[in-house]
């Protein structure tokens, strides 16, 4: 087994141009012609299980790779398995973890080709040796089609941080984003339904991990759901996937607060700072989207679209712009080669382990929502408000944990718990946006309409507030899971 380390950079067509005419790489050290078959069983086992294999030819020459797509502490990283073949069909033997796995009847079967014209360029950057290569070419299954433009840069031998002095060359003649999904990923995407958004995924924690580390592993995967999203919705300005962009901004700024006394220094308050100007972006054509989901009267509708086209152009403007890219390229350098990650000089040991950490802050947590949500009827609205963030900052904590208590009594509550929730969530957000239904309306001057109470009405206020009481109530009533 290897490991591999390496950054992926999706390229437009425009930018792949820009990149190869530039002097930055030179001329390749090599130009190849590849024929990648995917392989899996017919129900997708090996997928399901965190898996892939491929046969790659490359003139006669056949190399046969397994991949562990996840979970991995970094998204630059993966453990990998390879081994010459002689035919094109998969060789299941002591070379890869399958058959450990999976048994010796599996039942494998070509499930999509990949055909790549690879450009490679052997590199030294600060002594670090490095490997880049773009990709050109396509994904095949049947008659659907998926094309490649991208970069990878890996690390053969040297410092991580390296690769990103690479990235910023780069960055400096070829615009790029991040990218978040291997071709085995972007192929199996290609062959099932496609996704019009994606949710938070599960963080995979280590017991062994501290908290640092457990911090690093979090706020990658907040990542990869904003990118992913963002991906959606630079193709198809699709409202689920910019809600859940939002989402996985929220997600991995309370991970920020929430990790803050083992992330000192100045690095992080800026970087949470970037991330609140894209998220508040993205919020206003939230806000927009909200009312008009509400909205029945034709002119109020009328008016509320071109207000929503104006949003998504300002969001879609911020995303593509050189601040957003920046910020990207400081945030995934700071993530994976932040000082934070040796205890920024402090002994490891001074750092609690994951586990006791999150026993910790889900106390406090708890305990916080139970002070502040006893009477929510006879408090203000940006009382009710406050409440409603500490129950989302509960929430995004119990789903960041949750893997580090996985047996049968504690899988039970927390799904009680999560339930409870998403209730609680969902009672106090219908009274955020009575609170702030208004302020929308008043800033695309519909405040004053014949038709507004048609989308924010205050008249079941009373009842909703007694909602989210019970739901308070049913909340603290549910056993805690990580006790």
């Amino acid at each position: 087994m290897s490991s591999e380390t390496e950054i992926k950079l999706d390229l437009s067509d425009e930018a792949t141009e820009s990149l190869l005419g530039s002097h930055l790489l030179g001329e390749p050290t090599k130009i190849l012609k590849q024929r990648s078959t995917y392989f899996d069983t017919r129900d997708r086992a090996l997928w399901q299980e965190g898996y892939t294999l491929r046969i790659r030819k490359v003139g006669d020459a056949r190399v046969q790779t397994v991949k562990a797509t996840g979970p991995a502490r970094s998204l630059f990283a993966r453990s990998e398995w390879e081994a010459p073949i002689g035919e094109d069909e998969p060789v299941l033997d002591h070379t890869s973890p399958l058959i450990g796995k999976f048994g010796t009847k599996l039942k494998l079967e070509p499930v999509f080709d990949v055909l790549i014209e690879r450009r490679q360029w052997d590199l030294e950057e600060n002594g670090s040796r490095i490997e880049v290569v773009i990709d050109r070419g396509e994904i095949i299954s049947g008659d659907r089609r998926f094309p490649i433009r991208e970069a990878e840069i890996e690390l053969k031998d040297g410092k991580i941080s390296d690769l990103f002095v690479c990235a910023r060359k780069i960055e400096g003649v070829a615009g790029f984003r991040f990218g978040m999904r291997s071709k085995a990923e972007r192929g199996f995407a290609l062959i099932e339904a496609q996704k019009q958004a994606f949710k938070a995924e599960r963080v995979d924690l280590e017991p062994d991990m501290n908290a640092a580390c457990a911090f690093q592993a979090i706020a990658l995967s907040c990542v990869r759901q904003f990118r992913l999203n963002e991906d959606i919705l630079l193709q198809k300005r699709n409202p689920e996937a910019l809600h859940q962009a939002r989402v996985a901004l929220r997600r991995l700024r309370s991970a920020f607060s929430l990790f803050k006394m083992f992330i000192p220094g100045s690095e992080p308050e800026r970087l949470k700072e970037e991330l609140r100007w894209i998220a508040a972006v993205l919020g206003e054509a939230r806000n927009v989207d909200v009312l008009l989901v509400k909205a029945t009267n034709a002119d109020i509708v009328s008016r509320l679209k071109a207000a929503k086209e104006a949003a998504y152009r300002d969001a879609i403007e911020a995303l593509g712009s050189s601040r957003a890219r920046a910020l990207m390229l400081d945030l995934f350098e700071w993530l994976e080669c932040g000082e934070y990650l040796s205890g920024m000089g402090s002994a490891k040991a001074d750092i609690p382990s994951a586990q006791e950490f999150t026993v910790r802050v889900l106390d406090k947590q708890r305990k916080r929502i139970k002070k502040a949500g006893h009477n929510l009827m006879k408090v203000d609205d940006e009382h009710r408000h406050e409440v409603r963030k500490d129950a989302k900052k509960l929430r995004y904590t119990t789903e960041f944990f949750v893997s580090l208590f996985d047996n049968k009594r504690a899988a039970r509550r927390h799904r009680k718990f999560l339930a409870a929730m998403e209730a609680l969530q969902d009672d106090l957000g219908a009274l955020n946006d009575l609170a702030t239904g208004h302020e929308v309306l008043e800033k695309h001057g519909l405040a004053e309409h014949p038709a507004r109470a048609s989308v924010v009405s205050h008249a079941d206020k009373e009842a909703l507030i007694k909602k989210a009481q019970a739901s308070v109530d049913d909340l603290l009533d549910a056993k805690r899971f990580w006790r």
